[in-house]
């Protein structure tokens, strides 16, 4: 495929211009002066994402759980999100393009909301996804199945089912790289490996699904977000997606409660940039067809 700004995130490359070395590891890309204020600086650039972090750590985004490919020493690969336990099996939702020939679900190890290791041993990729997070950004998810249940998660998350997504307030949460608006990631910026981060943001466009799904261009069903900066009204906690966030979930605030309304999947690194979701809504039918008993609301 086309290799471009917005491919960047997925393919865990971006920022290799001006920051050599950046590579996926331990989430999010935030504001320069949020980042300061927290108490980043030279030499101390992590501490800069301690209100990224905290928020992540609330209790509603516990089902967003870390992959690693080495068995536990790294979990800054990718990202997915626990939906429940259901006939003895947890499953969960992720991003297909982490899910290649050369890495299967064999090949990740899943660590549960309570720390528990566990392994994978079904996975259903989307079948409109091409592997062109151009075409396909709204089909970048692969549903996985665990071996056996996950704890620790909380009641298990409820879906977005509606369709009133455009502005509204979201958060994004994973376990990527991280960096600043003005320069993007880069291994200076990052956390312990497997530490969770969040940023918030407001929904900037919504794509409906494409109906036939044409053979080339986009299929639609996708959501994205836009860093602004400072002084063009960020909200103080906004921030992007990092490599190694994809799979990771993008969260709305219903009358019902939290809703996962996104799962993500692409985007640049940079002020102006933006950070592509798979939208769950128009998911509905393929993901019930093989778990029917998850909760959609909204």
């Amino acid at each position: 495929m086309t290799v471009t700004r917005r491919h960047l995130i997925a393919a865990g490359l971006a920022g290799l211009s001006t920051l050599p070395g950046a590579r996926p590891a331990g989430a999010v890309i935030v504001l320069d002066r949020t980042w300061r204020s927290e108490g980043g600086a030279p030499g101390r650039e992590s501490e800069g994402f301690r209100a990224h972090e905290a928020l992540a750590n609330q209790s509603q985004f516990a089902p967003v759980i870390a992959l690693s490919t080495d068995g536990g020493e790294d979990w800054g690969i990718g990202s997915a999100t626990w939906l429940g336990n259901f006939g003895g099996h947890a499953w969960v939702l992720s991003a297909s393009h982490l899910f290649t020939r050369d890495d299967s679900v064999f090949d990740y190890t899943f660590r549960a909301p309570d720390g528990a290791l566990c392994r994978g041993d079904r996975q259903i990729r989307h079948p409109l996804f091409n592997g062109n997070n151009d075409e396909t950004t709204g089909y970048d998810v692969v549903l996985l199945r665990m071996a056996g249940p996950m704890n620790g998660g909380g009641p298990a998350p409820l879906l977005y089912g509606g369709t009133r997504e455009q502005g509204a307030a979201v958060v994004m949460v994973g376990y990527g790289s991280r960096g600043i608006g003005s320069v993007g990631q880069g291994d200076a910026h990052d956390g312990p490996s497997g530490a969770k981060a969040a940023a918030t943001n407001v929904v900037d466009e919504v794509e409906d699904l494409v109906q036939p799904p044409p053979r080339t261009g986009d299929r639609g069903n996708w959501l994205s977000v836009k860093l602004r900066r400072e002084t063009e009204g960020a909200g103080r906690l906004d921030g992007l997606l990092g490599s190694g966030d994809s799979g990771g979930s993008l969260w709305m605030r219903t009358q019902a409660g939290w809703a996962v309304v996104g799962v993500n999947a692409n985007g640049g690194d940079r002020y102006g940039d933006s950070s592509y979701f798979a939208r769950v809504s128009g998911l509905r039918p393929w993901l019930t067809s093989y778990v029917p008993g998850l909760r959609f609301g909204g």
